[in-house]
């Protein structure tokens, strides 16, 4: 069902399907994580909603930007290869994970992050249930 779901459906269709469910989450991890750290941090009235808000489009924007790029890589290079194996999700997991520690401007963060990130991509492809 899936090799069918991949070869049907454009990869830039894939990709925002994802950007969207995965940045709703982040939106919702904002709201979540927002009002206490603002609390900690003394906020109260108007600068705690602005900092509320601030957390809110961070965490949206960060994940669904890292589930854009993993999307996208691993349906692009499973097209190009032909086959839906472990290789795609660990290239696919290590762009997005090199693109999220490329900030830090720290080439042990971006190789340490894109070895993590592509291990658990792979760790995740595997236990999927069909």
């Amino acid at each position: 069902m899936e090799e069918e779901l991949y070869g049907n459906i454009p990869c830039s269709s894939l990709a925002v399907e994802s950007i969207i469910r995965v940045g709703t989450a982040g939106a919702i991890w904002g709201l979540c994580t927002g009002p206490r750290e603002a609390r900690s941090r003394g906020l109260t009235g108007v600068s705690q909603a602005s900092f509320v808000a601030k957390s809110v489009g961070k965490f949206s924007f960060q994940c669904g930007l890292v589930a854009g790029i993993f999307t996208m890589t691993h349906c692009g290079i499973q097209r190009y290869r032909g086959r839906n194996d472990w290789v795609n999700a660990l290239v696919a997991g290590a762009a997005a994970g090199a693109v999220v520690a490329a900030g830090t401007r720290s080439w042990t963060n971006v190789i340490g992050t894109a070895g993590l990130v592509s291990a658990f991509s792979v760790a995740a492809n595997y236990s999927k249930t069909t």
